[in-house]
């Protein structure tokens, strides 16, 4: 025991070293683990007194005490449990709780039943230790489940006899201490045996699923009453004694009555669920919580309406019946006057949220009466009166101020919305009536105006959170307006069209309009063009002729569909908003949110500036401005520069080719890097990582260097103009880096120069991003644009920065990263430097970069081909090995683990990169012959597995065909007008076809852990399928012999499975070939032998 306490005490003082902490942490959890030893030392803790009657253990010991009695109610069933072989019980303790022989049950009932007797009948309840009091109604709760019924069936009226017994109360007062247990245990037992969200939270067994429903059993046959009847006696007396303090008659404590009404309330609903509801609806409980919701205490009014709420929850076997509930409580009656009582009073919030859930549980489940078929349908249509009279007061929640309270009742109108959608459908003409009409149109406004801002919000001293908040409560509502646009679209347009139009024009005129209106104009704008449905592109802007939209619609290709000139058409109702929004010049507003807003909205809509182009130029000049992306409000740039690069690609081909140097000229300061190093709490371990990885305004910037891009790129045919306005913007920036390539670091922490040249070669590179990527494959008339010089001496100086800093890994990345973007725009003209960088990126790699150089060098395959063909024969052999010593290495933890098969997936898609396109000859290569065998995958990664499997599929396509089938394939083509094909046979491939590769294939399906309900399981299966077909294609008849006779046959397989298999190999495509092998595997797994 002294241990047991010392371990204890050291666990609860944070002053203790930390090695002795967690050796006391692994003792204490050793002692829990083994509760069937140690229960009995816990449960003498937990009650031992000193003979002054004071505890003999501080709080922190008797609460270990009753999580490991917990463990043991969880763990053990009932049985006579032996003396603990750990820890001896003295016979004087073991005399004085009770007599020996007994079951452990019996034995903690009675200890704790003296225990409520000492405690909570004559005691204080453990009044300065609520958290013990609150743990021991669940230890007490986990008792009875382990000995209800058949050990203790007089459970609760043994707690009866305990509610009201005191020396200090009057015989008809109950002991509030015993009472507030009471209802705990109540809570404790409902949440155990009915509460589905708990039930669902914890593994599913059978032994507890059917103790629980013996429990269940129990209780409705022998207890409800009793218990319902006491709960209810507890609040009417409770409540009667409360109404006698408040008018000063007795001396009790309020705050303790309206705690115990509160508690007794949350007890009885919990109750509702699963007892017969003739024991918690009848004459006597609704007047009862009638007067409780009006009550004037909050706590007691919050707790009975969410009785109410599952009052209306309980699932009722049939239909009329749940109906008749709902007539009998008559809420739609009383909720209006609730509402009205309690509106705009910030002290009534929590109550007005209550009121709002069981206004949406009502609506919900007249909604279920309503779809129910077999409800009469006289009850019907009453159940669509009751649901009619709660609309208004739904929508007076919903307007409610506080989002808290609005949000309640959303679940209920998407519902009540969805149902009016299948109605539409069914009926389209004959759906609308007038009250639906009403209700709509009611809907929308109170949704529109609850998305404006708060006329007293202060957007600036939200936090983050707060703002979410806000932004989720907007999109919430968008739902409804979605929803209401597929039932009355003209409803929809007439409002938003009216209400952002209105406000736009009186802004246009002069008038003073507040943020919050003017924000959400132009939010509803960007909200129109979302809701629209039947368009996209220029054609949501403007009313396209039919004949047009004909044309348009019968083109097989973009190549072959017309050009059209969207400006000579008349505008669509979202193109007449965008028009006012930009001549409205609300962009100038004087808040930072409608200026963000306007930039959001434009950004999401270039298409229409292709519609109407005299409009790009007002914003063009309102992004580059103090409005825009030269704001003083640093939090917005990021997301402006973002925006601003957005318009600038949507709009690139309608923007005047003069306006191009003075749209640069205007953003020239903004392509300064003006780089700092962040403040960090402490130290970091890798300062240079550390600066590169945290967020700052460049990772933005990086945005404005491809707009910069993107806008030389206009100027092509001014060969000249383009180049001089290219160079004069990489001048800047290669001066910069060789400046940096000249300063020597101080010391480690001395990462500033380094993170310099880091920026500068992301920034260079992402200026090429603007531009487009070069043809693949190099069309032989191909001619490199002019400016692609000058991005090759950005190769090159970032090549020598490379050479002098490779040792870096932050410059490695940023190499690649730039590099990406140059070879996808200079294409064949950076082929001359693709040996020198991938041997200095190959030579320094970290086996952690090893996945991205990977992935970087199948880019490079991709986009050159045979530009680098000499290249990649060279580098295949030395990566292939370098790739099998990092397979070789141990793996020591998840995360080394999941960096390999990350490493793994990566090697495999570059194969399957070279395979798919001409470069696969490069296996061919005596340099290379030493790799071409390729193992299918780590078992425990399917990812790699099915990439594996796809390699080996196109290996054996390509150097798997015979000579004979060769020349039938050949034949084939021939006959087809086809180009014929060369054959790059590797002799011997077969062998590892036949004897290593097929036998794989059908061990994939016996492997442990192997299952058709894993989706990347059946990817695998599905590639293998791939591998097979290809096999059975590159060898022809040889392959279908091959299974007939010799490896299925070998292998037991009966011989009509055998003909069966054999035949569709032979008959089907690789797609159908796939469905049979998945299918078969699926139905044949248990039965084939293999």
């Amino acid at each position: 025991m002294d241990q047991l306490l010392s371990a204890i005490a050291v666990v609860s003082d944070p002053s203790q070293n930390r090695d002795l902490q967690q050796h006391a942490i692994d003792y204490l959890n050793s002692v829990r683990s083994h509760p069937d030893d140690s229960w009995r030392l816990a449960l003498e803790l937990f009650i031992a007194r000193t003979s002054d009657g004071t505890w003999s253990n501080n709080p922190q010991i008797r609460l270990f005490a009753l999580q490991i009695i917990d463990d043991f109610l969880n763990f053990q069933p009932e049985r006579v449990f032996p003396q603990s072989a750990l820890f001896p019980i003295t016979a004087d303790l073991h005399d004085r709780k009770a007599p020996p022989g007994l079951s452990a049950i019996e034995e903690l009932k009675i200890s704790f039943l003296s225990y409520i007797q000492e405690e909570y009948v004559y005691g204080a309840a453990e009044s300065s230790f609520p958290y013990i009091r609150n743990k021991f109604s669940h230890t007490l709760a986990l008792l009875f489940l382990a000995s209800y019924p058949s050990n203790w069936p007089d459970f609760f009226p043994t707690l009866y006899k305990l509610l009201g017994t005191s020396t200090t109360l009057p015989a008809q007062t109950f002991n509030l201490h015993v009472c507030a247990l009471f209802h705990h245990l109540l809570i404790e037992i409902s949440g155990e045996v009915a509460d589905s969200i708990l039930k669902g939270a914890r593994d599913f067994t059978e032994e507890r699923h059917q103790r629980d429903g013996g429990v269940r059993d129990g209780i409705r046959e022998n207890d409800s009453k009793g218990i319902s009847d006491a709960v209810l006696a507890i609040i009417s007396d409770t409540e009667a004694r409360l109404v006698s303090a408040r008018s000063g008659t007795t001396p009790d404590d309020q705050n303790m009555l309206v705690e115990a009404i509160g508690l007794a309330v949350r007890a009885f609903a919990s109750l509702i669920s699963w007892i017969n509801v003739n024991f918690t609806v009848t004459p006597d409980t609704l007047p009862l919580l009638f007067r409780l919701l009006s009550d004037p205490s909050l706590p007691v009014r919050v707790e009975t309406a969410n009785a109410f709420v599952k009052m209306l929850q309980k699932g009722l076997k049939e239909p009329s019946d749940k109906l008749h509930l709902i007539r009998v409580l008559s809420l739609g009656d009383i909720l209006p006057g609730l509402e009205q009582g309690t509106r705009g009073d910030e002290d009534q919030m929590l109550f007005r949220e209550g009121l709002g859930k069981l206004t949406n549980a009502l609506g919900l489940e007249l909604c279920r009466l309503i779809d129910e078929n077999s409800l009469a349908s006289e009850l019907q249509t009453l159940a669509r009166q009751l649901q009619a009279q709660i609309l208004p007061v739904t929508l007076r929640f919903l307007a409610d101020e506080w989002d808290d309270t609005s949000i309640t009742v959303h679940l209920f109108l998407s519902t009540i919305l969805g149902a009016y959608k299948r109605q539409r459908k069914n009926s389209p003409l004959a759906h609308m009536t007038e009250e639906k009409k009403q209700f709509l149109s009611s809907l929308m406004e109170v949704a529109f105006q609850k998305m404006k801002w708060d006329a007293d919000a202060e957007p600036d001293s939200m936090d983050d959170d707060e703002k979410l908040a806000f932004d989720t409560m907007r999109k919430d509502l968008r739902t409804f307006a979605d929803s209401v646009m597929a039932i009355d679209e003209q409803l929809v347009n007439g409002y938003v069209e009216n209400l952002a139009l209105n406000t736009l024009q009186q802004y246009r005129s002069g008038a003073v309009i507040s943020w919050q209106d003017a924000e959400l104009a132009v939010y509803l704008v960007f909200l129109y063009g979302e809701l629209q449905k039947t368009a996209k592109g220029p054609s949501q802007f403007v009313i396209v002729p039919p004949e047009v939209r004909a044309e348009m619609k019968s083109a097989v290709s973009i190549s072959k569909k017309p050009r059209i000139d969207y400006s000579a058409f008349p505008l669509s109702p979202l193109g007449k908003l965008m028009v006012t929004l930009v001549e409205s010049n609300i962009s100038s507003h004087s808040h930072y949110l409608v200026v963000t807003q306007f930039f959001e909205t434009v950004g999401r809509y270039g298409d229409f500036f292709r519609t109407r182009k005299e409009c790009n130029e007002a914003v063009l000049t309102a992004f580059i401005d103090s409005r825009g992306i030269h704001t003083e409000r640093a939090e917005l740039r990021g997301r402006l520069f973002y925006l601003f690069h957005r318009f600038i690609k949507d709009i690139r081909q309608d923007i005047f080719k003069h306006v191009i140097p003075i749209i640069l000229n205007g953003i020239g300061d903004l392509l300064v890097l003006n780089i700092e190093l962040p403040e960090h709490d402490s130290p970091p371990v890798d300062p240079l990582e550390a600066a590169v990885n945290a967020p700052s305004l460049f990772d933005s910037q990086l945005y404005l260097f491809e707009a910069v891009g993107t806008l030389i790129f206009q100027l092509s045919g001014e060969d000249q103009s383009q180049t001089a306005l290219l160079q004069s913007i990489i001048d800047p920036l290669l001066s910069a880096l060789e400046d940096c390539l000249q300063v020597q670091m101080i010391s480690a922490q001395d990462v500033l120069p380094i993170l310099r040249v880091h920026h500068l070669i992301r920034a260079l590179g992402n200026i090429s991003k603007g531009f487009p990527d070069a043809p693949v494959p190099t069309p032989p008339d191909y001619k490199l644009p002019p400016w692609v010089a000058v991005f090759q001496q950005v190769a090159e100086a970032i090549l020598l920065s490379l050479t002098t800093m490779s040792q870096y890994h932050v410059v490695r990345e940023a190499t690649r990263f730039a590099f990406s973007r140059i070879i996808a725009s200079c294409g064949p003209a950076t082929a001359k430097y693709i040996p020198t960088l991938l041997g200095r990126m190959l030579t320094s790699c970290e086996t952690a970069e090893i996945s991205q150089f990977v992935a970087f060098l199948g880019l490079v395959v991709f986009k050159l081909q045979f530009e680098i063909f000499d290249v990649l024969d060279e580098m295949v052999a030395p990566l292939h090995n370098h790739m099998s010593s990092i397979a070789l290495r141990p793996v020591d933890g998840t995360d080394t683990k999941v960096e390999l098969q990350h490493t793994t997936k990566s090697y495999l898609d570059l194969l399957v990169t070279i395979m798919t396109g001409p470069l696969f000859v490069v296996f061919v290569s005596p340099i290379t012959s030493p790799i071409r065998r390729r193992r299918s995958g780590d078992p425990s990664d399917p990812q790699a597995q099915k990439v594996a499997w796809t390699v080996l599929a196109r290996f054996t396509t390509h150097f798997g065909r015979s000579a004979a089938q060769a020349e039938a394939i050949a034949r084939e083509r021939a006959q087809a007008s086809q180009p014929l094909e060369q054959n790059h046979y590797i002799p011997g491939f077969e062998v590892l076809i036949y004897e290593r590769l097929i036998p794989l294939a059908f061990e994939i399906p016996t492997r442990p852990g192997f299952s058709l309900k894993d989706a990347q399981t059946v990817q695998v299966l599905s590639e293998t399928a791939t591998f097979l077909a290809a096999a059975r294609k590159a060898r022809g008849p040889e392959a279908l012999e091959f299974f007939s006779n010799v490896f299925l046959p070998s292998r037991g397989w009966p011989t009509e499975a055998v003909t069966n298999f054999v035949t569709q190999l032979n008959a089907l495509d690789t797609k159908g070939f796939k469905k049979f092998w998945t299918d078969f595997v699926r139905s044949s797994t248990n039965a084939a032998p293999r």
